[in-house]
This record gives structure tokens, C-alpha cells and sequence, in this order.
């Protein structure tokens, strides 16, 4: 028997499955997983253990940092691992791949293809305390906007302080802000940004898209994409830098505008506040079932979420991704008139609209885009809850 350490995908490669490859779960998964589910899920398939045997480990003094680690190149094809790792293995039969985010291509054997929808759509699965705190913010976002057929709109906003001081964008361009960046970024990234020779160029990065934006942009955008002051939204967010100041116009145009924080007691949300992961996970149950997801920045959050959605509604999720090069120059435009606006917010929410169901091509993540691989050739298990997750 072989024992790949951690659970990684590339398990399920059919010159693998020969030699018994197991799985074995490291940090927090029990955490924010069902556990049991993802191992009965994938048991006709590959074999998932959570501790791999004394008898192997005396070998490595019992210390898991004595074993092999590959350092796998990113989205690396198959043959590496027939050529290269398969033989380290069989021969070690316990190595370790670290990272082991990306560290396959999409361009796999269908096989391995159905693996990855298994396991990415049917066997992760929030844990019973997450779903059913996701699953009460949902019954609570539908009752609260009974009035609108129990349909609310998600928005995914990322201007939290670490996300404003990665950017290296400038927003109000006070002294504050410029003290509260400089600090945020040496505390988070310890000399990153000062690196002799490091020029930061702040318009630049807005004029290519790259700025989160502001709570005050996302609500100009979404009332020029027709979305009115009674529409029930959904805030999928951490905390929001200086939120006094920022969250102030937003929540002037949506007064509906509701959070986990508002939605749920304190005592409910008690088990959850010390893991941002699991908080995460609850923001992620209650986007996945919303009429509308908005997101506003790139990250794994959406990226997943929006290949979820299509892959739970069969392809016709509705789902804006606005395109923030062009709302830039829209923004930093002082002749715009409201009308010119909303004529290109709506242009932009039409064509977002009439995206929600799109083919994978050839090096298009899976994950995002489940249509054909996964959509047309899993079949979903009878235990498979609705807010089973990425």
C-alpha cells in the first residue's frame, strides 16, 4: 500500500489506483468538513484514511516533516506524475506534496475529470454545524424578503483592511488612510511593498482593473443595473475597513441590505467567530442560494462559488461579473450623467446575465466552469444535501 500525504486529487489517476492510494487529512478539514461524508463518497474510488499506520511512520521517526515532499510546479500535467512522482512513491510509500493547491492541469483523462467533479461537487460537504447555520441565514434571508418571492441578491465585497492594503490602491487619499496602508502592509507583509527599486503606481493599478471596490461604487453600480432601494441583498464580507464611513452610502440606497451579523443572534454565531474559514463557509451557503451572486473582486471565494451555482441550477445561474476596467473609467468620468451610466451598468449586467451558462474550454478551471465534465457525467449521490460545497 501507498500513502499520499495530503488528500490531493491526482489520487484518483488510474496508474495510482492499482497501488491503493490513500489520503490523509491535515489541519482543521474535520473543522469545516463532514468528514465521514467525503470519505463514504469517494470509497469505490479511492481510499481516504486520517492517520497513516505506526508502523510506517516509525520509519520517519514518526515525524511527518522527515517525509518526502514534492514541490510540484503548478497545474502540472499527468505524465509528471506518472514519470516522477509514482516511482518515489511506490518506492517510499509515503510522500508528501506541499503546496498542493493548482498542482494539476485541466487538460486530464476524463477519468481523473470525473474525480474531480466527485470530489469537488458531491463529496465536500460543510460540516452538519456549518450547513445548518448557512441553511438558517438563507430561511431567514428568504422570510425577510417574502415580499420579493423570497429572493434576495449576494453580494461578495472584499475591502476589508488587509484587501485595501494589498491593492496598493488610494481611496479617500487621507493622511489616515495613507498611515492606517503603511502600517496594514508592514504588519501583513513585512517589507514587500518597500523593496528598493518597488514603484507602487496606484492609478495605474485602477485603470487596470485590479482596485476592490468601494461599498459606495458597489451600490452606484447596482442601482444603474436596475436593482431599486427595496431589494434584499445579502453581504458576503469581512470587516469592512472604517465600515462607519464606507458602508454609510451603501446602506442609504439598500436599506435591505442584511449580513450574517445581522441576520443571526450572537450566541448562534459564537462557535464560528474565532475561525474566519468557517465564517466563510456560512457567507458561501447563503451566496450559493441567492437569486443574483454579485462579486466585486477575483479570489477562490467566487471563482468557486460561481462554478457551484452553475453546476446546482444546471448552468443558469444569474451571476454579475462587472468588468472593472471599465467601470474605472466610468467612475473617474466628471461628465457622466446618471442616464449614460446606467445605460452602460445595464449593458454590463446583460452580459453578465447571459453568461451564466458557458462551456469550459481547454485550460478553463473546472471548478468555475462545470459544463460538460462534471454537469453531464456525475451522477449525484442520494445523501447529497443542497448546500453541499466546493
Amino acid at each position: 500500500m501507498c500513502y499520499l500525504f495530503p488528500i490531493f486529487l491526482p489520487c484518483g489517476l488510474d496508474f495510482m489506483a492499482d497501488v491503493c492510494c490513500y489520503g490523509h487529512f491535515v489541519g482543521k478539514f474535520e473543522d469545516i468538513y463532514d468528514v465521514d461524508y467525503f470519505i463514504r463518497t469517494l470509497e469505490n474510488i479511492v481510499r481516504v484514511v486520517d492517520k497513516i499506520p505506526e508502523y510506517l511512520m516509525e520509519r520517519y521517526d514518526n515525524n511527518m516533516t522527515n517525509v518526502q515532499n514534492f514541490r510540484v510546479k503548478a497545474w502540472a500535467p499527468v505524465q509528471y506524475y506518472r514519470d516522477v512522482v509514482l516511482p518515489r512513491l511506490l518506492e517510499e510509500r509515503v510522500i508528501r506534496i506541499s503546496p498542493f493547491a493548482n498542482r494539476l492541469s485541466f487538460d486530464v483523462p476524463p477519468a481523473v475529470q470525473r474525480l474531480r467533479c466527485l470530489a469537488n461537487y458531491e463529496a465536500l460537504r460543510f460540516s452538519n454545524l456549518i450547513l445548518t447555520m448557512g441553511e438558517t441565514l438563507v430561511a431567514r434571508m428568504k422570510e425577510r424578503s417574502a415580499s420579493h418571492g423570497g429572493k434576495y441578491v449576494s453580494v461578495h465585497l472584499r475591502f476589508e483592511e488587509d484587501m485595501v492594503a494589498f491593492s496598493c490602491c488610494v481611496f479617500d487619499g487621507g493622511e489616515q488612510e495613507a498611515k492606517d496602508m503603511k502600517e496594514a502592509r508592514e504588519r501583513g507583509w513585512k517589507g514587500k511593498f518597500t523593496k528598493p527599486g518597488r514603484t507602487i503606481r496606484p492609478g495605474a493599478i485602477r485603470l487596470n482593473g485590479k482596485c476592490p471596490l468601494t461599498p459606495l461604487e458597489v451600490g452606484l453600480m447596482l442601482r444603474g443595473m436596475g436593482f431599486d432601494k427595496n431589494t434584499y441583498i445579502y453581504l458576503a464580507s469581512g470587516k469592512i475597513y472604517n465600515s462607519e464611513k464606507y458602508m454609510a452610502p451603501l446602506l442609504e440606497m439598500f436599506p435591505n441590505l442584511l449580513t450574517k451579523d445581522m441576520l443571526a443572534l450572537d450566541k448562534e454565531l459564537d462557535p464560528f467567530k474565532n475561525y474566519s474559514s468557517r465564517m466563510a463557509a456560512i457567507d458561501y451557503t447563503v451566496c450559493l442560494h441567492s437569486e443574483v451572486f454579485v462579486t466585486t473582486q477575483g479570489g477562490n471565494f467566487p471563482h468557486f462559488l460561481m462554478g457551484h451555482r452553475r453546476f446546482l441550477y444546471g448552468g443558469h445561474s444569474k451571476t454579475i461579473r462587472p468588468d472593472k476596467r471599465k467601470l474605472a473609467l466610468l467612475f473617474d468620468n466628471p461628465k457622466i450623467g446618471w442616464k449614460s451610466f446606467k445605460r452602460h451598468m445595464m449593458n454590463m449586467r446583460s452580459h453578465s446575465d447571459s453568461k451564466g451558462f458557458e462551456l469550459k474550454r481547454p485550460n478553463d478551471s473546472v471548478y468555475s466552469y462545470p459544463c460538460p465534465d462534471c454537469m453531464c457525467r456525475v451522477n449525484r449521490t442520494e445523501d447529497s444535501r443542497s448546500s453541499s460545497v466546493t
